[in-house]
């Protein structure tokens, strides 16, 4: 009926659907919103129909976004034990540790457990990486970037 092909419409419905998801996940003010899609070429008439449909929709895109999001689980809490083996029966000194950590997560209401064994090294290396990841998060440019997540 429109004499257009099936590709445009269909690059004309994805690029709308990104328009509006990215626009409200951000969720930008009016002024943006216009900026952004005055860019486009649009006639004054459909940018305004594209101001009001966004507006109308951007709180339900935001909980249907939140809802497709996927539940991680998060930490409850965490049980250590340091496990040292001094002899073996071949080997009469020898001194072996190792840190037994039982990690407690909420996932959906349910609470599980996760066991995990590591040397006292690796542990070591693990908290160093650790560290430094949470020593980057502390940058400007990091910051920068989490704030335009959001």
């Amino acid at each position: 009926k429109l004499n257009i092909g099936v590709d445009n419409i269909q690059h004309g419905v994805e690029g709308l659907t990104y328009l509006l998801t990215e626009s409200s996940k951000l969720m930008i003010s009016e002024i943006d919103f216009q900026d952004s899609i005055h860019v486009l070429g649009f006639s004054d008439e459909l940018n305004k129909s594209l101001l009001q449909l966004y507006l109308d929709n951007r709180k339900e895109i935001r909980s249907i976004l939140g809802e497709l999001a996927p539940r991680l689980p998060s930490y409850h809490s965490l049980e250590w034990r340091l496990d040292v083996q001094l002899a073996s029966r071949s080997l009469r000194q020898q001194i072996k540790p190792a840190v037994t950590m039982k990690l407690h997560l909420n996932q959906n209401e349910n609470q599980t457990a996760q066991v995990l064994q590591t040397d006292p090294a690796t542990l070591l290396h693990l908290i160093q990486q650790l560290e430094q990841a949470l020593g980057e998060m502390k940058t400007n440019h990091c910051r920068r970037i989490v704030r335009n997540m959001k």
